[in-house]
């Protein structure tokens, strides 16, 4: 087993061949790493059922964990939930943000990462990385924290390299935040905040 490859990247300016780079591996069934605006992340390509399924052995997750995509900008989002108006209103208003909405599921997202289809996890991350590898892939990313499951997320590339050999691709881009996303359920009304984490809470009750 060959260690995972650590390739330094610009993270305000993404150099495309990197991004090129990150694709590929994906696209080849890899699972890679990557910064995000919180920690990093763990991801693979969204329509490949066996990478998603390395994904979960992975990070020893339970396969009623559900996987976050990573959307370019919030056109994209539309292809994959189902946004009511209010819904876009607080959407546009955070996005992109440190924040995961999990939204009703359209019959895009794969039943690998939702069986039922019924709803989703969405990011738009305020970091060009991310963003730059699911435009370049042409869908979003699967996103989930770069740390085994219940453990706290790795800050250092280094650290997720040893920890996950398995990837084949961890995209340095320095050192990762220690606290994920915070994730609102907007299935329901009002909304429900299912875990308080890097998105600033109060910012729900702003107008």
């Amino acid at each position: 087993m060959l260690p995972s490859v650590l390739l330094a990247i610009n993270p305000d300016y993404p150099e495309p061949r990197k991004i090129a780079k990150a694709v590929a591996a994906l696209e080849a069934g890899e699972i890679i790493a990557y910064p995000t605006d919180t920690v990093y992340g763990l991801g693979c390509d969204l329509q490949n059922k066996a990478a998603v399924e390395k994904l979960y052995q992975l990070k020893r997750m339970p396969k009623n964990q559900p996987l976050a995509l990573i959307c370019v900008d919030l056109s994209d989002i539309a292809r994959y939930v189902i946004v009511d108006n209010t819904s876009y209103r607080l959407l546009k208003r955070l996005l992109p943000g440190p924040y995961t909405f999990i939204l009703p599921a359209t019959r895009e997202v794969p039943k690998t990462i939702s069986p039922k289809r019924t709803q989703v996890g969405i990011r738009v991350p305020d970091h060009a990385v991310p963003r730059a590898i699911a435009a370049a892939l042409g869908r979003p990313l699967i996103s989930t924290t770069a740390a085994e499951h219940g453990s706290d997320p790795l800050q250092w590339p280094e650290d997720i390299a040893a920890a996950f050999p398995h990837a084949q691709l961890v995209i340095d881009g320095g050192p990762g935040g220690v606290v994920p996303t915070t994730v609102i359920d907007l299935t329901s009304q009002p909304p429900i905040v299912v875990r308080e984490g890097a998105g600033s809470v109060d910012s729900l009750l702003d107008e």
